[in-house]
């Protein structure tokens, strides 16, 4: 049986009934709840209400998400499976249900814990794609800077290199969040936790150049909050930026299909450690709460090494 696509699963739960409304309450009252306690992103709250609301509709007529066991979420993770969802969306889906059921437990409102003997499913060791030096040059070279949007879209390609941000902090930057003086960017990342990041001489340089000849023509006569602006003064989404991505990498002859937003970060970390970065600095760079989630770049830059050393050694 050939897994669904992506298409088929939204049509198939387009078809899905709605959210009983016990479970929607009970999900709003805990996302409401984690939102105090942890100061998630919104894209992660928007994560879990997903999870929670996919499986409450499963679960329509079985007596909600309070009354789920071990045996009912075991067979929704099954028909998951074989509808062709990954390992890795499967086991995002078992963290957002120990999250949930932990807080039921907290509350009273269940006596045990049914994930507590759901194994999480084996992940692959993904390795962040990073491009090579020469890519992220033509890439960079790609906006034509004599319009505004090119020379914002220059402008934030430098910045989200030269800063090793996220897709949702770049799009997400306040104006205020830059100080040309210092030459640092403040960033709020994940758990509403900010850094200060250098921004290195050539993202200053674009980013002055786009605040004083872009911005102000891209704005207009609004006063935007957001930094980075389209020409309808509003701030680009994530999936309009996603957009300019493969855009200007078919521009800079990039394979459009290997590139991501993400892949603008992946080559920020790995080109630091190539040249030596030290790792906790990398951590506190990257805004990573846990070195072990920075370590994974050691292994992007340990390959680029054994490369190095197959290449140029004399018995490589």
């Amino acid at each position: 049986m050939n897994p669904a696509t992506p298409a088929e699963r939204r049509q198939s739960a387009m078809a899905l009934p709605p959210v009983p409304d016990a479970d929607a309450l009970l999900i709003a009252s805990f996302l409401d709840s984690i939102w105090a306690e942890n100061g998630l992103a919104r894209q992660s709250l928007a994560a879990y209400r997903r999870d929670l609301e996919g499986i409450a509709r499963w679960r329509n007529g079985q007596g909600g998400l309070v009354a789920a066991d071990r045996s009912g979420l075991f067979n929704y993770f099954a028909a998951r499976t074989v509808q062709g969802y990954s390992p890795r969306s499967n086991a995002r889906l078992l963290s957002s249900l120990r999250a949930f059921y932990a807080w039921l437990l907290r509350r009273g409102d269940r006596s045990d814990d049914p994930t507590a003997l759901l194994d999480p499913p084996k992940l692959p060791r993904s390795l962040p794609k990073a491009l090579a030096e020469s890519q992220i040059d033509a890439l960079l070279l790609a906006p034509a800077v004599d319009t505004p949007l090119g020379l914002r879209d220059r402008a934030m390609f430098e910045l989200m290199y030269a800063a090793g941000l996220r897709v949702s902090e770049l799009v997400d930057l306040p104006a205020n969040a830059v100080n040309l003086r210092q030459g640092v960017v403040r960033v709020t990342g994940k758990g509403s936790k900010e850094r200060l990041v250098p921004l290195g001489e050539e993202s200053q340089h674009w980013l002055e150049r786009y605040l004083a000849e872009a911005r102000p023509q891209l704005a207009g006569k609004t006063r935007p909050d957001s930094l980075f602006v389209g020409s309808n003064g509003n701030a680009p989404s994530r999936q309009e930026f996603w957009g300019l991505v493969k855009r200007y990498a078919a521009v800079a002859g990039i394979d459009p299909a290997r590139i991501s937003p993400h892949g603008l970060r992946h080559s920020f970390a790995t080109h630091l450690l190539n040249r030596g970065a030290d790792l906790r600095a990398l951590q506190m760079l990257l805004g990573h709460s846990s070195l072990s989630t920075t370590q994974i770049y050691t292994f992007v830059a340990r390959e680029h090494l054994q490369k190095l050393h197959g290449k140029h050694h004399p018995r490589g």
